[in-house]
């Protein structure tokens, strides 16, 4: 599933070709979607996906979860990120006058582009914020041959 890391030179015989792969793009990103319920008080971690020329970056802010309670898995290039924070009230004849802080399980998908090195992933936490590396693939570039006729 491509969603738009990698240029693609369209070909002079369909000019429609990339209104075609982002109209395709749009829908099988709208359809790949889970449900979400708009009055859940679950949280998801923020994410920044960041790329170069040869890797992509992932970093989600995680705040307030121990490692042993993520889960980091990858399949068909789409990458899972899970878990659960842990609430860590005591009710000890206390009131709250403020509570802002959300806990509970969590899951966030993200597609990834085919040309990731699925064998190559690096991931570390700390402070709070996983990091997930990628190499990307060698993508061979088309080559030009002249053809002789006779």
């Amino acid at each position: 599933m491509k969603w738009g890391l990698t240029k693609r030179n369209e070909t002079k015989l369909n000019p429609f070709e990339a209104f075609e792969r982002d109209v395709k793009r749009i829908f099988d990103d709208f359809f790949a979607l889970e449900p979400v319920d708009l009055f859940d008080s679950a949280w998801l971690p923020t994410v920044d996906v960041e790329e170069d020329e040869k890797s992509i970056h992932v970093r989600a802010e995680i705040p307030g979860i121990d490692e042993k309670d993520l889960n980091v898995t990858l399949e068909d290039n789409v990458l899972t990120i899970s878990g659960e924070k842990k609430e860590e009230r005591k009710e000890e004849n206390k009131r709250y006058v403020l509570a802002e802080r959300r806990f509970g399980s969590f899951k966030r998908s993200i597609a990834l582009p085919d040309e990731v090195k699925a064998d190559s992933v690096k991931a570390s936490f700390k402070n709070g914020v996983l990091t997930i590396d990628f190499e990307k693939k060698e993508v061979s570039q088309p080559k030009r041959i002249t053809i002789n006729v006779k």
